[in-house]
Parts: structure tokens; sequence; C-alpha cells
């Protein structure tokens, strides 16, 4: 399936970007029947949790290279730039979950986090 895209370029520079609506008209479930590997959600899902490539290759045994293969083939697959894009669509499209990406501690139990401007809590 080709998806349209936007006809400007990206945020990051990374080329053009798949619109909104494109994203919204994709079938129910689409994304599981993206060519993603599970290998790839696993990366994808690790790196959803802000791990670095190494962190995500000591947990699934690859070298570090692999792991980024593995992305670079994420990122291809799912037209977009890099691992921002990708989790969000992920999460979009349903790939990924809401229960794939733990919430850090500090914010448990909050119902809304405000904005800091100088990086303090």
């Amino acid at each position: 399936m080709s998806v349209p895209v936007l006809s400007g370029p990206s945020a990051t520079g990374g080329g053009l970007v798949p619109s909104l609506d494109a994203l919204r008209g994709l079938p129910c479930g689409a994304a599981r029947r993206t060519p993603v590997t599970h290998r790839e959600r696993q990366v994808l899902v690790l790196a959803a949790n802000g791990n670095t490539n190494s962190a995500i290759g000591l947990a699934l045994g690859l070298g570090e290279e692999t792991v980024k293969t593995h992305m670079r083939r994420v990122l291809r697959k799912l037209k977009v730039s890099d691992r921002t894009q990708a989790v969000a669509v992920g999460l979009r499209v349903g790939l990924l979950g809401l229960e794939d990406v733990a919430v850090p501690h500090h914010y448990r139990g909050r119902t809304r986090v405000e904005p800091s401007l100088d990086g303090a809590e």
C-alpha cells in the first residue's frame, strides 16, 4: 500500500513525511500486516522505552550494528526518518500499544504533567 505524503520536508530534514490523513486512512490493524518482523518490533518496543542501541543489543543478545540494522528497517517500513516518529506512528497504527511503553517511576500517580521551562520539577 502506498502512503501519500505531505508536500514539504519533515521537521528533521529527513525527507517527506506521511500525511496524517494517510495514516488515519489505514485500515484497522494495518500495522499488524506491515512486514515488521517480531525482532524489529522488539527493537522498537525497547527504543520506545528510551533504550540506547547498545542497551537494546544487550537485552536481546545482539550486536549494536545488528540493532542499528533492525532500526533502519523499521524506519524504512514505517516511512519515517527517526526513532521518535517510528514510536509515534507505531502507536498510532497499532503496531505498539500503550502497555508497551513503561511510565517512569517519577510520573506514576500523576494525572497531569505541567511543562517546566527551566527543566526543574
